[in-house]
This record gives C-alpha cells, structure tokens and sequence, in this order.
C-alpha cells in the first residue's frame, strides 16, 4: 500500500480514519527510524507480541491494536522519548491486565531464538496470572519494562468501592512512584481522552466521566521536576490536558 509522504506528520487519528492500522503501522516504521537496529528488532518484537495478544481485541470501531501503536507512536514523536524500555512497556501496556493468562503461557525466549509462540511455561498459568505474566515480561524484555507494566496495570478492584474512584486512586499511587510510568499512561490518556471524540455510541459519556477526573492528577504529576520530559513537551501535554477538559465538558456539561 502507498502512503503520502507527510504521513510522518499526519495527526495519528486522521492517519486512523484514512489509512486504518496499516498506516499506523508503517507511521511506527517510520519512527522506529531514529532507533538503531539492535532498539529497532526489540520494538518490532514487542510490536509483534501485542498484535499476537490483542489479535482478536475491538476498540469499539477499530483493532485494539491501533491504540497500542498511537500510544507508542505519540511517546516517540511529541514526547521525543528515546528510552526503549519506555516504548516497548507502551507497546504492551494492557497485555497484562488484558491477556494475562496467554501472555504468561509464552516461552519467554524471543521467537528469533527458536521459541514457537504457542509453547507453554510449565506452570505459568496454574497460580497467579498476573504475577506469571509479568515474570514473562522480565524475562523476555527485562526487568525494568515488566516493573513499567506493572505500573500501569489496574489491580483488581473492591466491588464494593466505586470503580472510578478505585481507578484514580490507583493511577494517582501507582504513578508517583514510576516517573517513566507517567509518560506511558499519560499517552495512554491523551488517546483515550482526547481522542473520546473518536468512541461512538454509550461509550462516549462513560468514558468522559471516567477520564475527567484525572486530569488535575495528570497536571500534578507532569509537572513534577522528576517526570522526565522537557519543558516544551510539558507545555504540550498540559495543552492536550486542557483538550481533554474541554471534550469532558462538551460531553458532560450540556444543559438539560
């Protein structure tokens, strides 16, 4: 497929609605670019194992895939992130909390070393998937991308207890904690905040009340001397933050 040659500055939901998750992912190649090519097999593989995990995923109109890469994508163009521990935990963010079961069933050994994707880890999936699939993590990408993960892995949750209030408890602790983690799940929230515009249907207002009130605690933790980001990203973010607020307001506001 031909793509145009600004597609390297096309705002990634208008490269969404015209050229669909081929276009993002030949956006992430391009990206990738700046990368050499020891960073650029490890993203490929970490782009490779979520497409392997959320294969069969909707976002409401579109492969969750397309989320995964804009996340990435947005960390690497806007927030100039350079780190590939950052990009390839973006890349696999929700592995955890959503396949945590299948992802800790994979031999944790890159499929380049002779790994089949269905080969199982003896007992990986018998106790705690969660845990199990972390280790997975660790050991296929290290450490540092699981504890990242980790990070922006909700837990479960009180039934007693509010989900939202739960959620942004969660986001506010986990957070403080994982400076690079904020960079992850801010991106994370620009998509699905910002980009609310793009969910059609019940969806619409769920999540607008679900996101807005996170956005003083993203405020806080951005602007925090340790969130490693410069200044010029920072004010981008907090503009995208404004965005998101003025959405929520659109969405939840109207008069009755």
């Amino acid at each position: 497929m031909e793509f145009p040659a600004y597609l390297a500055t096309m705002p990634m939901h208008a490269i969404t609605e015209i050229h669909g998750e081929p276009g993002l992912l030949a956006r992430f190649r391009l990206e990738i670019r700046a990368f050499d090519d020891a960073a650029q097999a490890r993203l490929t593989e970490a782009l490779d194992l979520a497409a392997e995990l959320h294969r069969d995923d909707r976002r409401v109109r579109e492969p969750y895939l397309n989320h995964l890469l804009r996340v990435a994508i947005r960390m690497m163009h806007h927030y100039q992130v350079r780190d590939v521990d950052v990009i390839v935990a973006g890349l696999l963010h929700d592995a955890v909390e959503d396949h945590p079961a299948e992802l800790a069933s994979l031999d944790p050994r890159p499929l380049s070393l002779g790994a089949s994707d269905t080969a199982q880890r003896p007992g990986a999936v018998g106790g705690d998937a969660t845990a199990a699939a972390l280790a997975t993590l660790a050991e296929r990408f290290g450490p540092r991308v699981a504890r990242l993960v980790g990070a922006v892995t909700n837990p479960a949750y009180d039934p007693g207890r509010d989900r939202h209030v739960q959620y942004r408890e969660h986001v506010a602790a986990s957070l403080d904690r994982e400076p690079w983690a904020r960079v992850i799940k801010v991106s994370d929230f620009t998509d699905n905040g910002v980009g609310v515009i793009h969910t059609v249907g019940p969806k619409v207002a769920r999540s607008a009340a679900k996101y807005r009130p996170l956005v003083p605690v993203f405020r806080d933790l951005i602007a925090r001397p340790d969130t490693p980001l410069s200044a010029p990203v920072k004010r981008h973010i907090f503009a995208q933050l404004d965005l998101a607020e003025e959405r929520f307001s659109a969405i939840l506001d109207q008069p009755n």
